[in-house]
């Protein structure tokens, strides 16, 4: 897990999912005049060069961002996705694609001075990071300790209002689990919290299972229900294996949520699917 470094992967398909529920969340949280907390358990180094030798060795922002980038100046994005593009875009100020936000920028640049912010990271490298570029923000705390682990002392939040990303790498097995457990420990502690949990959408017992035990979970302890959506953008290699796609489960959603996606799927499975099979699933139970 401290081996992991984002930076491989930034602006591919998962991610594009991923920040455009996040931006999503945070618009309708920022609606309300009184401030609440953000707490990003597996926060990474903030922000990502994708001209750098980690995002070129893939180049997996190519088929992600970069086939939504230029769009959103023509017009041809729906509004959901064309401001998460105006995001980006902010995070580039001469206009050429060079730089990924990561959730902690996102957050940096939609949340209010009264709003707290708290971010976890292990990644010794990217703590760095992450602490020196949100360092001249107020009501923010960055921390090289264990995000799950954190729950127990952010829950509830002074704010009352909170929202909750967890979003680990799962190359360990084990982070299914804590995923879960996780959950549960949040809606204990404060059962109106927004949870936003992306996971990899893998040929995999792990990844096949959590879902319908999140769901089960939030069935019973959540107050507002939950939605799940999924982006399936390619399929498995000749030996059965890879990643096919990724999916968020969006514990107590913004009653808006649900509209903006399915506003947004059909475009994403157009220009980010891989194969003619490329698909998309979004559902919600309410409470």
């Amino acid at each position: 897990m401290l081996a992991y470094r984002h930076a491989f992967h930034a602006g591919n398909h998962a991610d594009v999912l991923k920040h455009l529920v996040l931006t999503r969340v945070l618009r309708y949280m920022c609606e309300k005049d009184k401030p609440f907390t953000l707490i990003d358990t597996h926060a990474g180094a903030g922000g990502y060069s994708v001209e750098g030798r980690y995002a070129q060795k893939k180049g997996e922002y190519g088929e992600g961002v970069a086939k939504l980038y230029d769009m959103a100046v023509k017009g041809d994005l729906p509004a959901p996705l064309a401001d998460y593009m105006d995001l980006v875009r902010a995070f580039n100020p001469d206009g050429q694609l060079r730089q990924y936000p990561g959730s902690p920028a996102l957050a940096n640049l939609l949340l209010r001075e009264t709003d707290r912010l708290r971010v976890y990271e292990l990644h010794s490298t990217d703590h760095r990071i992450l602490a020196s570029y949100l360092e001249s923000r107020p009501q923010t705390q960055v921390r090289d300790t264990d995000g799950f682990a954190a729950i127990k002392a952010e829950l509830p939040s002074p704010t009352r209002r909170a929202a909750l990303l967890m979003d680990p790498s799962y190359e360990i097995k084990t982070d299914y689990g804590k995923v879960l457990a996780a959950l549960r420990e949040a809606l204990e502690r404060a059962a109106d919290t927004v949870v936003m949990i992306w996971y990899p959408q893998l040929v995999l017992l792990e990844s096949a299972q959590m879902v319908p035990r999140l769901k089960a979970s939030a069935d019973s302890m959540a107050k507002k229900g939950w939605l799940h959506v999924r982006l399936t953008v390619a399929q498995p290699d000749v030996n059965g294996f890879g990643m096919l796609g990724s999916g968020m489960l969006v514990v107590n959603p913004p009653y808006t949520l649900h509209d903006e996606l399915a506003e947004c799927l059909p475009l994403l499975v157009e220009k980010l699917g891989q194969y003619d099979g490329a698909n998309f699933v979004l559902e919600q139970k309410v409470a």
